[in-house]
């Protein structure tokens, strides 16, 4: 029980962060009114881009859980769920190896044509940078965790994605 109620908390966190919070703040420094939309071609732009951000996020999150037996949320070294027993180099991460935040980042970009708004831009590049440090502390995790297997991967697979 205890560690289903840690995957739980794991999941709301990062609901709460991710998909509410931070389009929330990005909101709020916009200074736009609720209710307000774009006109429609911006609209569904964004539309299109915060449902795929999503689409992948979520993806990333059943693979790591059904492949890799654990969850996410690792955050600079701290385990708030607990941490995936098998390196993940399929499904989404065959791509990157950051799959998760490449959708919140997609996701954010969809929330920041909606807004059209350059004060939403200094949060996102807040959290590009905040979650660019989390990642390099996982790397280092990772690469004590399973050695060899995740240098070869990471070797082949960009961090992001190779444009």
């Amino acid at each position: 029980m205890e560690k289903q109620h840690r995957n739980l908390i794991g999941y709301v966190l990062g609901f709460l962060v991710f998909v509410a919070g931070i389009p929330s703040l990005m909101w709020v420094v916009s200074g736009r009114q609720f209710p307000w939309a774009p006109g429609l071609a911006w609209m569904l732009i964004a539309l299109v881009l915060v449902i795929c951000g999503l689409a992948l996020s979520i993806w990333s999150i059943v693979h790591m859980k059904l492949v890799g037996e654990g969850n996410p949320l690792d955050a600079y070294g701290h385990a708030l769920a607990p941490r995936t027993k098998h390196l993940m180099v399929d499904g989404p991460y065959r791509f990157t190896r950051n799959p998760m935040l490449v959708g919140i980042y997609v996701y954010d970009i969809g929330v920041l044509l909606w807004l059209l708004s350059w004060w939403p831009l200094v949060v996102f590049a807040a959290e590009v940078i905040l979650l660019t440090l989390q990642v390099r502390s996982e790397e280092k995790r990772l690469e004590k965790d399973f050695g060899e297997e995740y240098l070869e991967y990471k070797s082949r697979v960009p961090r992001y994605l190779s444009l």
